[in-house]
């Protein structure tokens, strides 16, 4: 089978892009796997098909590049939308249906604004393997690391660590090391589950440490957030009865290349 793919990145977070609305496409996880592999197939951080839904304008089936299914991806749901409009159209505004809900998106350009899920499980402050940590799921879970220093996380070594710590048993967690840069401005170096390592950016991972440095460093909306791909991504929301509302991740959606691969 011969598949006809785009490549995007979304500050960094690469993906591999496949329109599926006449559903004739079904890929095992193996295919997955070696169509994200850097050096056997295109290589990216995950993978998206678009396929029709009933409750959206359109909706996604994503895999992480380790075959794995998962319900949220920030970076992913600017490229996927910036996609729709590439190959379905988008008059300004596009909706689709993910496995944490529905999403919109609103393009300006290469940047698109993203409303994500209403974040849940908000915690704070908990001591886990030695290490004072915070969660919030953002669509997928979050630990979140304030640190003095980002270049001096040790984000492989810990990032596994935390993310199959018992205490995020079974399903783990993403892992965020955030560094104050200044009033409503931070950095951000994140391991992502399903990646089993480092990526240049994580929209979500982005989006749960801005919040959380909003309850704990009195952060105040809009959140800029640089990542280690070096972009500057922008959080936007509200708080209302102890609850973060209007959710806002704002960023670049790039087209990389149009190819065919044989799966």
């Amino acid at each position: 089978m011969v598949l006809e793919f785009t490549k995007m990145n979304g500050a960094g977070n690469d993906f591999v892009l496949i329109d599926n609305r006449a559903r004739k496409i079904q890929l095992s996880r193996e295919q997955v796997v070696r169509l994200c592999h850097r050096q056997r197939g295109i290589g990216a951080d995950g993978l998206f098909l678009l396929v029709p839904s009933s409750k959206a304008d359109w909706a996604w089936e994503f895999y992480n590049s380790d075959g794995s299914v998962a319900d949220m991806c920030g970076n992913g749901a600017r490229c996927f939308a910036r996609f729709i409009q590439k190959v379905a159209g988008a008059n300004g505004k596009t909706s689709f249906e993910t496995g944490a809900g529905i999403i919109t998106a609103t393009f300006q350009g290469e940047r698109v604004t993203v409303n994500l899920t209403q974040p849940k499980h908000l915690s704070l402050s908990e001591k886990v393997a030695g290490m004072l940590i915070h969660s919030l799921n953002t669509g997928v879970p979050h630990a979140v690391i304030f640190v003095p220093d980002a270049d001096k996380a040790m984000v492989q070594q810990l990032g596994a660590e935390i993310r199959y710590h018992p205490h995020f048993a079974p399903q783990g967690t993403n892992v965020n090391f955030a560094q104050v840069l200044g009033s409503n401005h931070i950095r951000v170096r994140t391991y992502e589950r399903g990646v089993e390592g480092e990526t240049l950016a994580c929209g979500t991972g982005v989006t749960a440490s801005a919040l959380i440095a909003s309850r704990v460093h009195g952060f105040k909306a809009p959140v800029k957030v640089t990542v280690q791909g070096g972009d500057v991504l922008e959080v936007d929301f509200r708080e209302a009865g102890g609850e973060f509302t209007d959710v806002q991740l704002t960023g670049p959606a790039e087209f990389v290349y149009d190819g065919r691969i044989e799966v």
